[in-house]
């Protein structure tokens, strides 16, 4: 083998090994940044506040409160929790979150004087962790408080929902290791505990007055997450709070009942007064925008659609009324079935969930103003005196433009016209005149 031949072959084999090498060492690098920031943590609580009903803006907001936390590699997630209960959809959809969280939560019913009721019962067992402030009490998870559904508990289907009630709390209760029993009793018989009971009856596993004591409980706890056993390092930890975004503001807002109520009424009026009054366009817009509001915010909550299809009828008798003259019988009709179907509108045992009374008769009230008012000004026109033709004129005033008596006649401009005028009396130049009454292109006038 020369010499030039066994050169080449040792730099191709110092080749090869340089780039195996570099090779390795970049896997070694990647290896290691991977493993530095599978451990990262921010070493923070994220803590979202419930208080209020569980709708489908705290079902939303729990969720990206979720979302939040992992994004972040947040040590855990804090929900702090007061509610009277709520609709059984968002309550099975928050369960369904908690239950899958890679991101241990710990479900809080404070401040004392909070309430974990109904559907609230459901989410404080659902957490990895569940504590309350003393003070605090947790039960009456029975399911017409879940979603508005009402009925004779005798029923088939109410039994049927109970039932269904019951096995999914028993599935949540199981899955935490939390008492069982008395959460198929809190479904069942409608049961409650104050914070003191309920730790004795472990439903519960902490009671602490405030976060920071919570904090110095849980730390050094395991939990299991979907992403396995972890952890908690919360001694010194620090507490980040998350308040919802916009559009769970919004979704917030328009699931009140009272606002939804509002926004349907505004819709109506909107349209009722677009028409009386075509061409007017603003009030069009701002109606229908105001009704598929009020639409969509009825959607996320309990309503009754017997009251529902009264005020729609309402609608019809306001519009007809606008076509057929009825003499108020189609109107009157109207805002009984308007008031009615408000009543009823909203089939809930929440007091949250009521449309409030004052907001009802307000609306009703204004609803007889306003056709009092299209009545009121019905029959005005009807009496007003016409603007044209003979009777448009008598009675206006004009002035004299020459000398008028009763042998000479002369000219007067009445309306910006220029009429022939008689008159038995004598008037003179400028001086100002009525019309009396008129014959073809002639008026008789007198003195003003």
């Amino acid at each position: 083998m020369n010499r030039k031949k066994f050169l080449s072959y040792i730099h191709e084999i110092i080749t090869f090994i340089i780039d195996v090498e570099m090779k390795n060492l970049l896997i070694y690098i990647l290896l290691a940044f991977s493993l530095v920031y599978s451990s990262y943590s921010r070493d923070n609580a994220v803590v979202i506040t419930i208080d209020g009903g569980i709708s489908p803006s705290a079902s939303s907001y729990i969720e990206s409160g979720i979302d939040y936390a992992e994004r972040e590699n947040a040590e855990l997630l804090v929900i702090m929790l007061n509610t009277p209960g709520g609709l059984l959809e968002s309550t099975r959809d928050i369960v369904s979150d908690i239950l899958e969280s890679p991101v241990p939560i710990v479900v809080f019913v404070a401040p004392s004087g909070s309430r974990a009721g109904s559907a609230g019962v459901f989410i404080t067992i659902a957490g990895h962790i569940s504590a309350m402030a003393p003070g605090t009490n947790i039960g009456a998870a029975h399911p017409v408080g879940l979603g508005g559904e009402s009925g004779d508990s005798s029923s088939v289907m109410f039994d049927k929902v109970t039932n269904d009630a019951a096995a999914f709390i028993r599935s949540i209760a199981e899955k935490r290791n939390k008492n069982i029993e008395w959460a198929e009793q809190a479904v069942r018989e409608s049961i409650s505990a104050t914070e003191t009971e309920a730790l004795e009856n472990g439903v519960i596993d902490f009671i602490c007055p405030n976060i920071d004591s919570l904090m110095v409980l849980i730390d050094g706890m395991s939990v299991e997450t979907t992403e396995g056993e972890k952890t908690l390092n919360t001694k010194n930890i620090e507490i980040e709070k998350l308040d919802m975004n916009w559009r769970e503001e919004l979704l917030s807002i328009i699931s009140d009942p009272n606002i939804a109520y509002i926004l349907l009424m505004l819709g109506m009026y909107g349209l009722l007064f677009e028409l009386y009054s075509p061409g007017s366009i603003f009030p069009g817009v701002i109606g229908g925008i105001s009704m598929l509001l009020g639409l969509y915010s009825l959607q996320m909550l309990p309503i009754n659609y017997a009251g529902l299809g009264l005020i729609i009828l309402a609608i019809i008798l306001f519009i007809i009324e606008v076509k057929v003259p009825s003499y108020g019988l189609l109107t009157i009709g109207g805002i009984f079935s308007l008031f009615l179907g408000s009543v009823m509108l909203i089939d809930a045992p929440y007091e949250f969930m009521d449309i409030s009374m004052s907001i009802i008769i307000t609306i009703v009230v204004l609803t007889v103003l306003f056709f009092a008012g299209l009545a009121f000004l019905g029959l005005k026109a009807q009496t007003r005196k016409r603007a044209g033709g003979k009777e448009g004129i008598t009675g206006e005033s004009g002035v004299a433009l020459t000398d008028i008596s009763p042998v000479n006649p002369g000219k007067a401009r009445v309306h910006g016209e220029i009429w022939k005028a008689v008159s038995d009396q004598e008037l003179k130049t400028g001086q100002e005149i009525v019309v009396n009454s008129i014959s073809g292109l002639t008026v008789s006038v007198r003195k003003k």
